[in-house]
């Protein structure tokens, strides 16, 4: 059995949970609503745990892939009862001379060194704030789409180790290179 999928899942008071006949679960909460098909031998229960509703995820065999998927099921429904009841964020910066980021409707434009500005579409389901003009906050009910998102808009100008220009999450550590030395004219 999954250590991970063990371990059941409390939830919230606002957030409901709904199990079809065929494990497609729907989690509901004040933020929306997500779903996922639940496939393999792993299906879903309802229990309580320490007084409180609970979920919790059964292996119905002891196979290599039904492991994985208990542990990996029981991940995936805790994000979606973390995203409907609290929602997740990221924040993005850029580094360098010039460089800035705007919201227009549900675009983003990006000013980072090329000689254009990058125009980014928004997915649906997100949204996507600018404090500062160098600082985004991208945030969601599921964590899937803000972290892919956050990917996408970092893989447009990777950060350059000499300098540090181009685009990272505000809490990554860059890691930086020292500048090449010259010669001091001796041969």
């Amino acid at each position: 059995m999954s250590r991970i999928g063990k371990a059941p899942i409390v939830l919230p008071a606002n957030v409901t949970v709904d199990v079809s006949d065929t494990n497609f679960v729907t989690v509901t909460g004040s933020k929306g609503t997500l779903t996922q098909q639940i496939t393999g031998n792993v299906s879903v229960t309802r229990g309580e745990h320490e007084g409180k509703d609970s979920i919790l995820l059964v292996a119905n065999d002891e196979l290599a892939d039904t492991n994985a998927k208990h542990g990996l099921y029981r991940a995936l429904l805790a994000n979606m009862i973390k995203g409907v009841s609290e929602g997740f964020t990221k924040s993005v910066s850029v580094n360098g001379v010039g460089y800035k980021v705007q919201v227009q409707g549900n675009k983003i434009t990006l000013n980072i060194g090329f000689s254009h500005p990058v125009n980014v579409e928004i997915p649906e389901g997100l949204t996507v704030t600018c404090p500062s003009a160098t600082e985004m906050v991208i945030a969601g009910i599921s964590k899937e789409k803000v972290g892919q998102f956050a990917a996408d808009i970092k893989a447009i100008k990777k950060v350059e180790p000499y300098h540090g220009y181009g685009i990272y999450y505000t809490n990554e550590h860059v890691r930086r290179k020292e500048i090449k030395k010259t010669s001091s004219g001796k041969k």
